[in-house]
């Protein structure tokens, strides 16, 4: 019944730009904590930016700060990732994710993935040099 479902990725050189998008379905998206991770091959998982959709407070994580931007669009139930000044250390796959309970202090997403209860399967960005 829920869903999200990622799209957008592709292969770009270093500097290049992409904008991933989630499409989320079945749960209330006004009021849910939306977070984008990536996983690279040999390494943890991570949390790179969180929205709230009720506040529009979002959160990064130190490395893409300046770089991504994360966004939604209440009328489509969608939310975006805009990903400029791409380096290779950026190559992952990068999942969508979503919590309806929790997970927030304040008007602020955490970036834990035991937050998110909801995940979609990927989309894969790799940047080459």
């Amino acid at each position: 019944q829920v869903q999200l479902v990622e799209s957008g990725g592709g292969s770009v050189q270093a500097g290049g730009s992409l904008r991933l998008s989630c499409a989320a379905s079945g749960f209330t998206f006004s009021n849910a904590c939306v977070a984008w991770f990536r996983q690279a091959p040999g390494k943890e998982r991570e949390g790179v930016a969180t929205i709230y959709t009720r506040a529009l407070r979002t959160v990064y994580v130190d490395s893409v700060k300046g770089r991504f931007t994360i966004s939604q669009d209440n009328a489509k139930n969608m939310v975006y990732l805009e990903m400029n000044s791409l380096k290779p250390e950026d190559t992952a796959m990068y999942y969508c994710a979503a919590s309806t309970s929790g997970g927030r202090y304040g008007d602020y997403c955490f970036t834990a993935a035991d937050t998110y209860t909801y995940w979609g399967l990927g989309t894969q960005v790799t940047v080459s040099s």
